[in-house]
């Protein structure tokens, strides 16, 4: 339905919703009681606010003006909040936040009829310069940034407070570079990712038209033009596809990144937990208080976790299917106890069905954002696991497959909300469930 433009509501914020907004009701005749999602609010303040957005049940709104302001309300500490889409409640103060995501997953999880704990546990760290990895895009002025929080356009930084300082220096060399010396496979994005002190860095520069001629020699310029040297560069074309190609590649091809006392192997465009402040906590959270014969790592990366379980079981068997990082989880488990698979999840829980192989006493599940989805979750009731771990980055789709899991074979011992993503709307989850 086409928006009423310039329609202004004075709406009072009523609770946090799953995508940064807060929900109001209209009370405007026309709309009295329809369904308001504003961003940039928090629960009980009053705004004005236009809207943008109009469909038959909902409507969605940008703030005009602050009317009454909550008490957890905060100056936002970056000057391109509210125009960057990376942050979200940069307006709220941090402990607000942190019961913001509570008030969300509890909601959500009892929504979808999910029996839990009295208490929601909390995991959190420093809130500013977490992030160990970015990516930004560049626009035709060759300036960095995020995309816009209402558009798909770069929108232009200066800073990012949220980042690790190491990475924002770095975007600032490759812009002026790129500035200076145009690629012969023009640059449309970078993505840089730093290991647990900043020692070290990858950056990949993505194209989306070819050289492969010209690349090798230009990126061995980029590199010499960075200071301190990257452990490793390259420049990648990406074409959308699930095999992108890489045309050039300068220095490393991946970094070591040491975790909860164990250094891993981490390549170029391998899955890896953001937050450096919170690794060693999270994995320990995960690993520490399980021990037995067999344990399952499940979607297991580079073998953050099934590193760690190794020294409490006997034997790991660890699950990764992506090209980025199965090389890096087989360096990892070397000279342990684990055996790693390239396949997906779903297809060793089919082969074990086929093959009855000695069930484990744990399995670690840590999903992409999809979640696992109804065959899998009937396949892991059907193994009868003691206990099963469960990662999540996704309430929606958390709250579906607990559901499952907890409708047939399982009860929750405990969640652990884990704030990997401060400023953000982002939120992780950790599961513990039990065999009743």
């Amino acid at each position: 339905m086409k928006p009423t433009l310039n329609l202004t509501h004075t709406l009072r914020m009523e609770k946090p919703i799953y995508g940064g907004e807060c929900l109001a009701r209209a009370e405007s005749e026309s709309k009295r009681g329809k369904t308001v999602f504003v961003p940039l609010t928090l629960p009980g303040e009053t705004v004005t606010a236009h809207v943008t957005e109009e469909r038959r049940s909902f409507a969605k709104a940008e703030v005009d003006q602050i009317l009454t302001a909550s008490v957890d309300r905060v100056q936002p500490k970056c000057p391109h909040f509210g125009s960057c889409g990376g942050c979200h409640y940069q307006h709220a103060g941090y402990p607000a936040q942190k019961n913001l995501k509570q008030q969300i997953l509890r909601e959500t999880l009892t929504r979808a009829g999910v029996a839990l704990p009295p208490e929601i546990g909390l995991l959190s760290a420093e809130p500013w310069a977490y992030r160990n990895r970015i990516r930004l895009g560049l626009n035709s002025a060759q300036e960095f940034g995020y995309r816009g929080r209402r558009s798909h356009s770069i929108v232009p930084i200066r800073e990012c407070p949220i980042a690790a300082p190491r990475l924002m220096e770095a975007a600032a060399q490759i812009a002026r570079f790129l500035k200076d010396h145009p690629s012969p496979s023009p640059i449309s994005e970078f993505e840089l990712f730093t290991n647990h002190d900043q020692s070290q860095l990858l950056i990949t520069l993505f194209s989306q038209k070819a050289s492969q001629k010209e690349a090798p020699a230009w990126l061995d310029a980029v590199s010499a033009a960075l200071s301190p040297h990257p452990t490793g560069l390259r420049i990648q074309y990406s074409d959308g596809s699930l095999n992108p190609q890489i045309l050039a590649i300068s220095g490393g091809s991946s970094l070591t990144y040491t975790a909860a006392g164990i250094d891993y192997r981490v390549d170029h465009g391998a899955f890896f937990q953001v937050n450096r402040w919170l690794i060693d906590d999270f994995t320990t959270l995960i690993a520490a208080s399980h021990s037995g014969k067999l344990a399952w790592d499940l979607f297991a990366g580079v073998g953050l976790f099934a590193r760690q379980l190794a020294q409490s079981f006997e034997e790991v068997l660890a699950i990764e299917s992506a090209p980025a990082s199965f090389p890096a989880l087989e360096h990892n488990l070397q000279n342990t106890n684990s055996r790693s698979f390239g396949l997906s999840t779903l297809d060793f829980l089919r082969r074990n069905r086929e093959e009855r192989e000695p069930g484990p006493d744990l399995i670690v599940l840590d999903p992409p954002r999809t979640g696992l989805g109804e065959e899998t979750t009937s396949l892991l009731n059907a193994i009868h696991a003691p206990v099963m771990v469960y990662v999540s980055c996704d309430p929606a789709t958390l709250a579906r497959d607990l559901h499952a899991l907890t409708s047939e074979r399982y009860k929750i011992d405990s969640i652990i909300l884990v704030d990997m993503f401060p400023q953000t709307f982002h939120l992780e989850t950790v599961v513990r469930l039990s065999r009743i």
